[in-house]
């Protein structure tokens, strides 16, 4: 298995446009839990990112980080396909805040696998400057997608919300397909 430069940029930038995109809906979606569950999740959050540490050198091989970057998308795209089927349910809100902190254990070593592969400064920056402009042009995306809901009187945060997912549904699958052109065979 090989990791393929400019494919993989490609695979960053649609990650992080599905980052930027869904930022603000986790906020409608979390508004049934309770503050407690927060802190739950970020105890569980820093016991994860612990456990993950201890096991770095075990996970600081090409084909790992490739099964640990798909296992992250899959979380996402079940996620969002959870959401879409069972979208007002405050259990629906727990499962989309535990999928999120999981896909964030796996964050913290992809990162630190990112910056192993690379090796070089100026390849971790063309990574930085394309997840920067993923995030941006998320961002932008779903500002104007919900101005577009709110012009066709499409008001209400969770319905804004839910209509959104449509898009990331077919975005997340897009992503992931770039995952698998990232990483080919040599």
């Amino acid at each position: 298995m090989k990791l393929h430069f400019r494919p993989y940029l490609r695979y960053k930038f649609l990650n992080s446009l599905f980052t930027g995109m869904v930022g603000g809906s986790v906020f409608t979606i979390y508004g049934s839990l309770s503050p407690s569950t927060f802190s739950a999740g970020g105890i569980m959050l820093a016991l994860g990112l612990m456990g993950m540490a201890y096991v770095y050198h075990h996970l600081m091989r090409l084909e790992r980080f490739f099964i640990l970057s798909l296992a992250a998308e899959i979380i996402m795209l079940g996620m969002i396909g959870y959401f879409l089927v069972f979208p007002e349910y405050q259990l629906t809100a727990l499962i989309v805040y535990g999928a999120y902190q999981l896909s964030f254990v796996f964050g913290g070593y992809l990162v630190r696998a990112e910056t192993h592969f690379a090796r070089k400064a100026r390849i971790m920056g063309w990574i930085d400057i394309a997840k920067q402009q993923g995030y941006l042009a998320g961002l932008l995306l779903s500002y104007g997608f919900y101005k577009l809901l709110e012009y066709f009187d499409i008001t209400k945060a969770s319905e804004q919300v839910y209509d959104l997912h449509f898009i990331l549904i077919l975005l997340e699958s897009w992503v992931i397909v770039n995952l698998f052109f990232a990483f080919r065979e040599k």
